[in-house]
């Protein structure tokens, strides 16, 4: 029985954890600077990509270069835009994390468990009255024992990743 009660509690909360509804039109109504910016940097950089697939595009279809000289002159195209692609990478990796920060920061993860932790009673009757729970076969059990220890691990597993999310530094606006 307390296996089961890890086990159900252990997987309600990996479930509540893993699938934290977003309302896409909330988050387009509340963006932060950090995804202003990010998406600004994302329709920069789409430009110059699309720009880059142009250029490249011309290149391979010159009839007057040879197969290793279109290669050549494609690589030698991608230089030149390689320092956008490092530059909104880093920029993009630095907002994801601020987001991220953001979004954990207004989510009441006690509200999220109690929540989940609510449906177990009527999960852990089903369970104890149906199937081999009813009847415990030991081989059974041990399986069982294996899963809730697995299930267990990875909600912690998923509790230090998110306390260690807020441990991080928040940087202020105006470094990002």
């Amino acid at each position: 029985m307390i296996r089961a009660l890890s086990l159900a509690a252990a997987l309600s909360l990996a479930a509540a954890l893993a699938l934290l509804p977003v309302s896409a039109a909330v988050a387009q109504a509340n963006k932060t600077s950090a995804e202003i910016q990010l998406d600004a940097a994302s329709a920069d950089f789409e430009k110059k990509m699309e720009e880059f697939g142009e250029r490249a595009e011309r290149i391979q279809k010159d009839s007057a270069l040879t197969d290793m000289q279109k290669e050549l002159e494609v690589a030698t195209l991608w230089t030149e835009y390689q320092p956008h692609v490092t530059a909104f990478t880093a920029m993009a990796t630095k907002q994801a994390g601020v987001i991220a920060q953001q979004a954990l920061a207004e989510v009441d993860l006690e509200a999220v468990v109690d929540q989940a932790l609510a449906s177990v009673g009527p999960m852990l009757q089903g369970l104890t009255t149906n199937g081999a729970w009813a009847q415990p076969d030991p081989d059974q059990m041990v399986t069982y024992g294996l899963v809730a220890d697995y299930a267990v691990g990875q909600s912690l597993d998923v509790v230090d990743t998110v306390k260690e999310a807020f441990a991080q530094p928040t940087p202020d606006d105006d470094e990002i």
